[in-house]
């Protein structure tokens, strides 16, 4: 089982003051995936301890977390005794994580916002 290296920037998103996305603000996420780049459900139990997500913008300082799952529910959790942090990625399950695919995640404040997948590297 190996992981992956996975960035996602935040995509066009209309409607919000990133209409237009932005590069500098994102997530790093650290996962295993299946040959046809889709989360390795399988490895992800064996893995769950390395698999991890890095929240980044430029206004703030990175969020360190960790890719988590209850039932189908996938999300970004950052503090294991506050359930209030996580931030909840649709469909997670579903995604192909390749270059140009997106993906939508419940931001902090409770938005549902766009990312676009810009890398994705075998570590």
């Amino acid at each position: 089982m190996s992981l992956s290296r996975i960035v996602m920037r935040l995509a066009r998103n209309p409607g919000t003051e990133f209409a237009d996305g932005d590069d500098h603000r994102g997530y790093t996420l650290v996962a295993p995936l299946t040959a046809d780049g889709h989360l390795d459900e399988q490895a992800f139990k064996a893995a769950r301890a390395d698999c991890t997500v890095r929240r980044f913008a430029p206004d703030e300082d990175p969020a360190e977390g960790r890719l988590a799952r209850k039932g189908e529910r996938w999300f970004f959790d950052y503090d294991d005794a506050d359930s209030a942090d996580d931030e909840p990625v649709y469909r997670l399950g579903q995604h192909t994580f390749g270059l140009g695919e997106y993906v939508s995640v419940t931001d902090e404040d409770g938005r549902l916002l766009t990312y676009k997948v810009t890398e994705v590297a075998a570590l």
